[in-house]
């Protein structure tokens, strides 16, 4: 097994975090990954992994993450926090809504 597979797999072990970037035009992007750095330093160097929504809306900031334990998890509440409206969002940047509170 190669050294980068060996990343791969202590990542997938590792737990979830949840991520908010903001772009150039000051839109707010929601993501998942086991690795944000990782993640991030992709969305922003145009890598082929990078999402289609933020290809040429850089320079991009990575304005907040929180860990959430399993995937499952991130997912339920990345999908809970697309659903917020704009202010909503920058509350939750500010620490004005606790994450655990969109599960209720």
């Amino acid at each position: 097994m190669t050294e980068n597979q060996q990343d791969k797999r202590v990542e997938k072990d590792n737990e979830w975090s949840l991520y908010m970037i903001k772009t150039r035009l000051n839109t707010l992007y929601t993501g998942i990954s086991t690795n944000v750095e990782r993640r991030f330093k992709e969305h922003s160097g145009g890598s082929k992994r990078a999402a289609r929504y933020l290809k040429g809306k850089g320079p991009l900031e990575l304005v907040w993450q929180q860990t959430v334990g399993s995937k499952s998890q991130a997912l339920v509440l990345e999908g809970q926090i697309k659903k917020l409206n704009r202010r909503q969002k920058l509350s939750l940047i500010e620490g004005g809504i606790v994450l655990k509170s969109l599960l209720d």
